[in-house]
Protein backbone atom coordinates (compact mmCIF):
# COMPACT_ATOMS: atom_id res chain seq x y z
CA UNK A 1 0.00 0.00 0.00
CA UNK A 2 1.22 3.49 -0.74
CA UNK A 3 -0.75 5.45 1.80
CA UNK A 4 0.65 8.95 2.46
CA UNK A 5 3.39 8.60 -0.15
CA UNK A 6 3.16 11.67 -2.34
CA UNK A 7 4.80 12.14 -5.70
CA UNK A 8 5.06 9.98 -8.78
CA UNK A 9 7.75 7.37 -9.42
CA UNK A 10 8.00 7.66 -13.24
CA UNK A 11 9.94 4.35 -13.39
CA UNK A 12 13.06 5.98 -11.95
CA UNK A 13 15.10 5.57 -8.81
CA UNK A 14 14.63 8.21 -6.15
CA UNK A 15 18.04 9.78 -6.84
CA UNK A 16 17.38 9.95 -10.59
CA UNK A 17 13.94 11.40 -10.00
CA UNK A 18 15.14 14.11 -7.64
CA UNK A 19 18.04 15.02 -9.94
CA UNK A 20 15.68 15.23 -12.91
CA UNK A 21 13.23 17.52 -11.11
CA UNK A 22 16.03 19.69 -9.75
CA UNK A 23 17.28 20.19 -13.32
CA UNK A 24 13.78 20.81 -14.63
CA UNK A 25 12.87 23.37 -11.95
CA UNK A 26 16.18 25.18 -12.56
CA UNK A 27 15.40 25.37 -16.28
CA UNK A 28 11.85 26.54 -15.58
CA UNK A 29 13.01 29.49 -13.49
CA UNK A 30 15.84 30.27 -15.89
CA UNK A 31 13.73 30.33 -19.08
CA UNK A 32 10.20 30.94 -17.64
CA UNK A 33 8.78 28.03 -19.67
CA UNK A 34 9.75 24.49 -20.59
CA UNK A 35 8.22 21.66 -22.62
CA UNK A 36 7.93 18.20 -21.06
CA UNK A 37 5.59 15.23 -20.78
CA UNK A 38 2.33 15.56 -18.90
CA UNK A 39 3.10 13.44 -15.77
CA UNK A 40 6.46 15.18 -15.32
CA UNK A 41 4.78 18.58 -15.73
CA UNK A 42 2.23 17.84 -13.05
CA UNK A 43 4.92 16.82 -10.58
CA UNK A 44 7.15 19.76 -11.59
CA UNK A 45 4.33 22.13 -10.69
CA UNK A 46 4.56 20.94 -7.06
CA UNK A 47 8.32 21.59 -6.93
CA UNK A 48 8.02 25.02 -8.54
CA UNK A 49 5.17 26.20 -6.31
CA UNK A 50 7.12 25.23 -3.18
CA UNK A 51 10.17 27.16 -4.36
CA UNK A 52 8.13 30.25 -5.23
CA UNK A 53 6.60 30.15 -1.75
CA UNK A 54 10.13 30.08 -0.32
CA UNK A 55 11.12 32.99 -2.55
CA UNK A 56 8.14 35.04 -1.43
CA UNK A 57 9.24 34.50 2.17
CA UNK A 58 12.61 35.87 1.15
CA UNK A 59 14.69 35.31 4.28
CA UNK A 60 18.15 33.78 4.44
CA UNK A 61 16.95 30.35 5.53
CA UNK A 62 14.51 30.21 2.61
CA UNK A 63 17.31 31.21 0.22
CA UNK A 64 19.52 28.40 1.55
CA UNK A 65 16.69 25.90 1.21
CA UNK A 66 16.19 26.99 -2.41
CA UNK A 67 19.94 26.71 -3.06
CA UNK A 68 19.74 23.09 -1.91
CA UNK A 69 17.32 22.38 -4.78
CA UNK A 70 18.12 24.80 -7.61
CA UNK A 71 21.38 24.09 -9.41
CA UNK A 72 22.50 27.62 -10.32
CA UNK A 73 23.13 30.46 -7.92
CA UNK A 74 22.15 33.08 -10.50
CA UNK A 75 18.74 31.44 -10.97
CA UNK A 76 18.10 31.55 -7.21
CA UNK A 77 19.11 35.21 -7.19
CA UNK A 78 16.74 35.97 -10.07
CA UNK A 79 13.89 34.04 -8.42
CA UNK A 80 14.25 35.78 -5.05
CA UNK A 81 14.55 39.25 -6.62
CA UNK A 82 11.48 38.85 -8.86
CA UNK A 83 9.16 36.70 -6.72
CA UNK A 84 7.67 39.44 -4.56
CA UNK A 85 6.80 41.67 -7.52
CA UNK A 86 5.64 38.85 -9.78
CA UNK A 87 3.77 36.61 -7.34
CA UNK A 88 3.34 38.75 -4.21
CA UNK A 89 -0.43 39.20 -4.40
CA UNK A 90 -1.16 35.58 -5.34
CA UNK A 91 -1.77 32.77 -2.88
CA UNK A 92 -0.98 29.98 -5.33
CA UNK A 93 -1.34 29.08 -8.98
CA UNK A 94 2.13 30.22 -9.95
CA UNK A 95 2.45 27.86 -12.91
CA UNK A 96 0.29 27.14 -15.95
CA UNK A 97 0.16 23.81 -17.78
CA UNK A 98 -0.82 23.94 -21.46
CA UNK A 99 -1.18 20.67 -23.36
CA UNK A 100 0.45 21.06 -26.77
CA UNK A 101 -0.15 17.70 -28.43
CA UNK A 102 1.57 14.39 -28.88
CA UNK A 103 5.27 13.68 -29.34
CA UNK A 104 6.02 12.23 -32.75
CA UNK A 105 8.26 9.36 -31.63
CA UNK A 106 6.21 7.70 -28.88
CA UNK A 107 2.92 9.64 -28.85
CA UNK A 108 3.52 10.92 -25.30
CA UNK A 109 1.37 13.88 -24.30
CA UNK A 110 3.53 17.02 -24.28
CA UNK A 111 2.81 19.92 -21.96
CA UNK A 112 4.17 23.44 -21.79
CA UNK A 113 4.91 24.51 -18.22
CA UNK A 114 5.12 28.28 -17.81
CA UNK A 115 5.21 30.73 -14.95
CA UNK A 116 2.19 32.99 -14.59
CA UNK A 117 2.35 36.69 -13.89
CA UNK A 118 4.08 39.43 -15.79
CA UNK A 119 7.84 38.97 -16.15
CA UNK A 120 9.78 41.57 -14.22
CA UNK A 121 12.19 43.65 -16.28
CA UNK A 122 15.76 42.88 -15.42
CA UNK A 123 17.82 45.43 -13.57
CA UNK A 124 20.87 44.63 -15.72
CA UNK A 125 19.56 46.97 -18.40
CA UNK A 126 19.17 49.71 -15.79
CA UNK A 127 22.71 49.11 -14.55
CA UNK A 128 24.05 49.22 -18.11
CA UNK A 129 22.23 52.51 -18.69
CA UNK A 130 23.67 53.98 -15.48
CA UNK A 131 27.18 52.86 -16.46
CA UNK A 132 26.74 54.37 -19.92
CA UNK A 133 25.58 57.68 -18.38
CA UNK A 134 28.60 57.72 -16.06
CA UNK A 135 30.90 57.00 -18.98
CA UNK A 136 29.33 59.85 -20.98
CA UNK A 137 29.73 62.28 -18.07
CA UNK A 138 33.32 61.18 -17.62
CA UNK A 139 34.03 61.68 -21.33
CA UNK A 140 32.51 65.18 -21.24
CA UNK A 141 34.66 66.13 -18.25
CA UNK A 142 37.83 64.98 -19.98
CA UNK A 143 36.90 66.96 -23.12
CA UNK A 144 36.51 70.19 -21.10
Amino acid sequence: MRHRKSGVKLNRTSSHRSAMFRNMVTSLFKFDRIKTTDPKAKELRRWADQLITLAKRGDLHARRQAMAIIREKSVVHKLFNDAQQRFGSKAGGYTRLVKIGLRKGDAATLTLVELTGEPVESKKEDKKAVKADKADKKAKKTEE
